[in-house]
């Protein structure tokens, strides 16, 4: 355990996550999944990584939990947070904490034994992280990047990949050839200003149609430009983002997931109420077959097979 007295102090103007969200009006199917969530430390007893781009607050297994059951989601998919490089303690911990309610997905370097491997997998772990986001990390070798899809392909794991639209031209057949299953962070970033049937967002759409690609529908937070926010009882938040969420669950409805993103790292604008971010599911997904793949039968496909009708 750490020092209380060494902790590092939040990067200045870190927006903390959002304190008593609202209760959804939509109701969420019985065994919905949040497929895209952090763990932050705490940091006194889980220790931010040297190299990390941002101190975040405090944000532990027990208040995701919390949120959880208060948003009415069954199950968790948490992904290792940047700030705490290839040290997958607190994720892992969650994980474990969860009694099965919770997988995980990890950051490995290319190093990385087969006992270590073995080890995450016991442990819930289905999958690593690769962040091509260059704000956040320094460099995403493609050697080292392949290297580690090797090593976890025999465990059935998949690769969680964060990139932004305006770079898939220059990485798509990289992630093409690699040998796993790809899920795709929050709709591949697409640039909202841009027609969601031009040709940026219309070449992510063949991507992933040509591919073994899953896609997150998720942090409208993060890619809005005209809003509305998700704040003070906004019930149908980031309109302009729900052509392209709409278009991905159209085309791919066996191919969809949805996350939260608590705690948001790295929001800047505004820190959303998780509960309206709920109330924008139905305005993507807006069929019950639709929102049940969503929410329910895809995530358990992927992350809880033995477990799924």
């Amino acid at each position: 355990m750490t020092d209380r007295t060494l902790l590092a102090p939040k990067t200045p103007g870190w927006l903390d996550w959002y304190q008593n969200p609202s209760r959804p009006t939509f109701r969420l199917p019985p065994g919905t999944v949040d497929a895209h969530c952090h763990v932050f430390g705490p940091q006194a007893d889980f220790a931010f990584a040297p190299e990390r781009r941002y101190t975040p607050c405090d944000a532990g297994k027990e208040e995701l939990f919390a949120l959880r059951d208060h948003l009415g989601v069954a199950r968790n998919v948490i992904v290792q947070a940047t700030c705490h490089g290839a040290d997958n303690s607190a994720m892992v911990d969650a994980v474990r904490a969860s009694e099965g309610r919770a997988r995980g997905i990890a950051t490995v370097r290319p190093d990385v034994g087969e006992s270590e491997l073995r080890e995450l997998d016991a442990a819930g772990v289905r999958g690593v992280r690769f962040n091509f986001v260059r704000r956040l990390v320094d460099a995403s070798p493609q050697d080292d990047l392949r290297l580690i899809a090797e090593k976890i392909a025999p465990l059935g794991w998949h690769i969680v990949l964060y990139f932004e639209s305006a770079d898939l031209p220059d990485l798509e057949d990289f992630f093409a050839s690699l040998p796993t299953a790809l899920v795709v962070d929050h709709m591949g970033r697409p640039d909202v200003t841009r027609p969601v049937d031009g040709p940026e967002f219309s070449r992510f759409l063949r991507f992933v149609e040509n591919n073994d690609v899953w896609v997150k529908v998720t942090c409208p937070e993060r890619l809005s430009v005209t809003g509305p926010a998700a704040l003070d009882g906004e019930r149908r938040p980031y309109t302009d983002v729900v052509p392209f969420g709409r278009r991905i669950v159209d085309e791919f409805p066996d191919r969809v997931l949805w996350g939260t993103d608590w705690p948001h790292p790295n929001l800047t604008d505004h820190m959303p109420d998780d509960g309206l971010l709920v109330d924008y599911v139905p305005q993507v997904a807006v069929t019950t077959e639709q929102q049940r793949k969503l929410l329910v039968d895809n995530p358990m496909h992927l992350y809880w097979p033995g477990e799924a009708d």
